[in-house]
Parts: structure tokens; C-alpha cells; sequence
């Protein structure tokens, strides 16, 4: 039977916190004056075996404002390192945020709570250890986008408004974000104990996550190097999601991947709205290392990266292998994705060129992926489907042989043009997060109205769903949306 808790009584039990303390410092969070709720995410309760009707925002404020512990917490700052822009900084850590402890839900999920904002910690360096309205509401709505899309995310309970003030883009109002993860490993983690050094505490990590996240794996020959093969492989899959769904991260530093390919410390990053294949969302990243084109192949570094710092339990010439398999597991990924959004059921040998030349055709043109995408979702060779899809091409002519050759294509299906066009209704959104909706989101939030950024996370969790309520998003963004400007404080 199953049995909602409360807030004061869920159902901890914190492994990270049973580690030794070189892992990690223990630290309070430093309370927010004036903290308030903003939003309430109803669905992330559920994860926890919260009963959503036994939670009161002033509850909420209390815990996840910083003024008093939640019963069964231990909250720590973890220490990590990473590789930032290409180059290692060893002083890493969570500089402003804790880790609570873990809620263990009815079935047998863990679920680790990580409060962001929560002020200075030994691993903050020069910094206050605060996150701002402006980002806690960016990374809010993310979570909920990319988990709109079956992206897998990080999410979170609630977000958290105040009073207090700090400096980043001039003075702007702090905020906390109680984020909600299967887990908190970083790439960064096994560097840390890598570079320096500590190859005990290295395996100690190693076997920790092989008990926590790969119970699976204990009994092979070297469960480590089956762990790094399972990391290749989920960090495969999930670039191939954001690369088919036009999503450009913006700091894919090794300290901000996650050891189960979750994406992870959300900052500038976007969602396309042109096809643009050197798109570079963060206006820090003046190399373009993080472009969207360049995603793949930088989570490929990445994650040599890790497999370096696993030489102490992995010999190289298994790691490497492992690494080898990436590009061909990355593309067979990407081009199943592409497929689902095509709405192409069986194998053809000519797919790959076709998705080939269409990514090719839209980095041309910059189409608007997300529109085309729902356009070509009703096409069924009629001239008013036609002419719906042409609408979205500065030039028309440059696609017709395209859709030629995916008529052609579709002629090879067994199903029905119905059916095809019900698949691929559910899988091609008609909303995305785009940069000025969150930025009208934090608009209205710095003016004290926190409607939009509950409307938002309405429309990101069925983003397929027509929700005529909300169509005025389902069009061309405003003018004003190409001056937005998105840094590392974002």
C-alpha cells in the first residue's frame, strides 16, 4: 500500500554522507531573509513519496530557505575537481550549493537533494556561494523542459524567492533551488582523487557508485571498466538527444557532467531557434568550445577525461577501446532519434544520408527545427500540408527534392499516414523553452509576479500537447529575442 509522507518525516538515508570526510565538508546553508515560495513542482513530490497536500509554502520557505534543517538532512558541500574550458582547476567544489541527503522512495529509488544558492562553503573560493533569481528560474523551467522531451535531467521540488541581494550583472535579488537527481557524481569527482593522488579513496569512490548506481556490474571480471562502458554508452545517448532536439549546453566542463548522463548544472544554455550549427550559447565561450556542433565530440573528451582518471583501476588499452566505440554508438543514437522525430518506423540504408542532408539543408536556411518538425508531423503529400512546410523555408525551392526523397521514404513504411503522423505528434514538440520565454519568466518574477514561470512549467511537461491556452509560444520568436545574452552567471 502505498503511504504519502510530510516534508518532516521523509525517508532519508544518506550513503554520500557516510563516506569519509575527505569527500566532502559538512555545512549548513545561511538562510535567506524574507524567503518565500515561487513555484511548487507537484511531480517532482511524487519522486519522493511527498504528499503534495501536506506541504505548505511557508514549510517550504523554512527548509528550503535556509532557516532551518529538514529533519533527517546531513547536509555537506562535495568536493570535486574538473576540466574547465580545456584546462584542470584543481580548487572545484560545490561552491554554492549542499548536498541534503538522499530520500529513499517505496520503490527503491534514491534521490539525492541538493539545495543551490545555499551560501558560502570551503570550496566557494572567492565567491558569496548565492545563485540568482535570474538563473534559479532558467534552470527551474529547464529541468522541466528537458523532462518534457525525455531528456534526462536533473529536476527540482521547489524554488525559492528572497529578499537579500547580491552582485552579478549589477544587484539581483538571491534565490534557492532545492534540485532533485538520481545523482550528484560529477566527472569531477574521480578527477579530483586522481590528480591528486589518492588512488585508495579513488576506489573507495569507484566502488561506491558500483554499489549505488551499477549493482549490476559488481560481479564482472572489472566492474570499473563495465562502469565506464555503461558511462560511454547513457553519455552517447543523451548528446544524441540534445543534438536532435537542438539543445546547446554552454559549459560542458568535466565537473558539470554526471556520472549517469543526466544533463546537468544548467547555466547558458538554449534551445536553438534557428539551425545553426557554430551556435555558441554562452557569450563567455569566445573559442566556441562549446558550440552546438562541437557537443559530441566534447563530450568525447569528457570523457577520456574520466577514463584517465580511472587509470589506476582500468588498464589504458580498455579504456581506450571503450572510448572507441563512442562515435558509432553516438551516430546509430542520433540517427534513431532523428528517425522517431521523422516519423520512420522501419530500417533503410538510405536514412543516414537522408537525415544527413536535411541537418545540412536546415543549417542553411536556419530553420526554426522546432517548427519544422510539427509542420512535417501532419504532412501527407496534400498541397495544404505542402504549403505549410514550405512556409517555414526562406527558400522553398532548396527542400523540395528533400521532401521528394522522404516521400519516397514514407512510401516504404507498413503503417498507415495516420498512424505516422500520431507518432510523430508525440515526439516533435510544438513548444520548446526558448530564451525569451524564460526571460519574460524572470521579468515577471523580478517584478514580484511569478505567473509565467508556473504557466511554463504547465506548458514544458506536455510540450506535444496542443494547450491552445498557450499557442502565442508556439510561434516565431519576437525580435527582441536575438539580444538576449546569456553568460557563465546566467
Amino acid at each position: 500500500m502505498s503511504v504519502l509522507r510530510t516534508l518532516e518525516n521523509l525517508n532519508f538515508d544518506n550513503s554520500f554522507a557516510r563516506l569519509p570526510e575527505r569527500f566532502y565538508q559538512i555545512t549548513e546553508p545561511q538562510p535567506l531573509q524574507g524567503a518565500h515560495l515561487i513555484s511548487f513542482n507537484t511531480e517532482v513530490a511524487t519522486l519522493l513519496d511527498l504528499d503534495p497536500c501536506q506541504v505548505t509554502p511557508e514549510a517550504l520557505a523554512n527548509y528550503f530557505g535556509g532557516h532551518a534543517p529538514l529533519p533527517g538532512s546531513e547536509s555537506l558541500a562535495m568536493k570535486y575537481t574538473g576540466h574547465q574550458f580545456g584546462v584542470y582547476n584543481p580548487d572545484l567544489g560545490d561552491g554554492r550549493g549542499l548536498l541534503l541527503g538522499e530520500v529513499l522512495n517505496q520503490a527503491g529509488e534514491r534521490w539525492d537533494l541538493h539545495l543551490k544558492g545555499a551560501g558560502k562553503t570551503a570550496f566557494s573560493r572567492f565567491g558569496d556561494g548565492r545563485a540568482v533569481l535570474r538563473s534559479s528560474v532558467r534552470e527551474y523551467l529547464a529541468g522541466e523542459a528537458m523532462q518534457g522531451l525525455n531528456i534526462p535531467t536533473t529536476r527540482a521540488l521547489c524554488l525559492i524567492g528572497s529578499e537579500d541581494y547580491t552582485r552579478r550583472e549589477g544587484m539581483e535579488p538571491c534565490a534557492m533551488l532545492l534540485r532533485v537527481s538520481r545523482c550528484h557524481i560529477r566527472f569531477g569527482h574521480f578527477e579530483y582523487f586522481y590528480y591528486h593522488r589518492l588512488h585508495d579513496e579513488l576506489k573507495q569512490l569507484a566502488d561506491y557508485c558500483i554499489e549505488r548506481y551499477f549493482p549490476h556490474l559488481a560481479a564482472d571480471e572489472n566492474p570499473y571498466q563495465s562502469m565506464f562502458a555503461e558511462v560511454v554508452q547513457s553519455t552517447a545517448e543523451l548528446v544524441s538527444r540534445w543534438q536532435a532536439y537542438g539543445f546547446v549546453h554552454g559549459v560542458l566542463n568535466t565537473d558539470n557532467m554526471s556520472l549517469l548522463s543526466e544533463t546537468f548544472d544548467y547555466g547558458p544554455y538554449s534551445f536553438l531557434d534557428g539551425y545553426q550549427n557554430d551556435y555558441v550559447s554562452n557569450q563567455n565561450d569566445h573559442q566556441k568550445r562549446y558550440a552546438f556542433k562541437a557537443q559530441p565530440g566534447v563530450v568525447l573528451w569528457n570523457l577520456a577525461c574520466l577514463g584517465q582518471a580511472l587509470l589506476p583501476l582500468v588498464e589504458r588499452a580498455d579504456l581506450e577501446a571503450q572510448l572507441e566505440r563512442f562515435g558509432g554508438l553516438y551516430e546509430a543514437a542520433e540517427l534513431a532519434r532523428y528517425r522517431e522525430r521523422l516519423g520512420l518506423v522501419a530500417q533503410d540504408v538510405g536514412d543516414a544520408a537522408l537525415v544527413s542532408s536535411l541537418k545540412a539543408l536546415m543549417a542553411e536556411q536556419r530553420i526554426d527545427m522546432t517548427r519544422f518538425f510539427r509542420s512535417l508531423s501532419r504532412f501527407d503529400g496534400s498541397d495544404e500540408a505542402l504549403g505549410a512546410v514550405l512556409a517555414l523555408w526562406p527558400d522553398p525551392s532548396r527542400v523540395t527534392d528533400w521532401l521528394l526523397q522522404y516521400q519516397a521514404r514514407l512510401d516504404l513504411e507498413a503503417g498507415t499516414s495516420s498512424d505516422r503522423q500520431a507518432c510523430m505528434l508525440a515526439v516533435n514538440p510544438k513548444y520548446i523553452l526558448r530564451n525569451y520565454m524564460a526571460e519574460e519568466a524572470i521579468r515577471g518574477a523580478h517584478q514580484g509576479d511569478f505567473t509565467l514561470v508556473n504557466d511554463l512549467m504547465t506548458l514544458l511537461r506536455t510540450p506535444c500537447a496542443e494547450q491552445p491556452e498557450f499557442e502565442r509560444f508556439a510561434g516565431e520568436p519576437p525580435d527582441w529575442a536575438g539580444a538576449i545574452c546569456l553568460t557563465c552567471s546566467s
